[in-house]
């Protein structure tokens, strides 16, 4: 029986914090109309879906941290995470569907990219949801810590609220250094 697993990253364009990725197999049973692109739900409804896929199905998430991003930069940094997501798996795939143009140097696997594949193919729309969930929870709670960047509301990207907050509190030890415009403000 063919064991195909679905990959997506999420947090590539964010000035702070960890790239996150899952891979999910979905159980047989899920009903794969109900997943879409994380893009397109709303966060109670990614929320919900993120429970009802982590009971149906085998999932994991990976992550590489901003220390990471720094050293080896945003792409190969979201192929780690895909690469740690995929081999927590506690089951082996027989094919890996990954989203995106790009993949992970992972040797014994059956890997593929489907380009828009969070929006076509259920079980890469499944790992978008719980790579956003996961994320957006850590930075929900990151958020707690440093909330005059209100992370909470704009997952760390580069919102105007974000920005204005950097230029008046200045830069934390969660933002990447590399990253436009926080180089310029070193």
């Amino acid at each position: 029986m063919k064991i195909v697993a679905g990959v997506d990253e999420v947090g590539r364009g964010s000035l702070i914090g960890p790239v996150y990725a899952a891979a999910v197999i979905l159980d047989i049973s899920i009903n794969k109309k109900l997943l879409k692109d994380s893009k397109s739900l709303s966060k109670t409804n990614r929320e919900i879906l993120s429970k009802y896929i982590k009971k149906n199905s085998i999932w994991a998430v990976g992550k590489a941290s901003t220390k990471e991003i720094e050293k080896i930069n945003i792409l190969q940094a979201s192929l780690l995470a895909m690469k740690r997501a995929i081999k927590k798996l506690k089951k082996k795939p027989t094919i890996v569907l990954i989203d995106g143009n790009k993949l992970p140097d992972l040797k014994n696997y059956n890997l593929q990219y489907v380009i828009k594949g969070d929006q076509k193919i259920p079980c890469i729309s499944a790992a978008s949801i719980i790579a956003k969930v996961s994320r957006d929870r850590f930075v929900t709670s990151l958020s707690k810590k440093f909330r005059n960047y209100a992370w909470d509301a704009n997952s760390g990207y580069g919102t105007k609220k974000h920005l204005s907050a950097i230029k008046k509190f200045g830069i934390t030890k969660h933002h990447r250094k590399t990253f436009s415009p926080i180089s310029t403000l070193k």
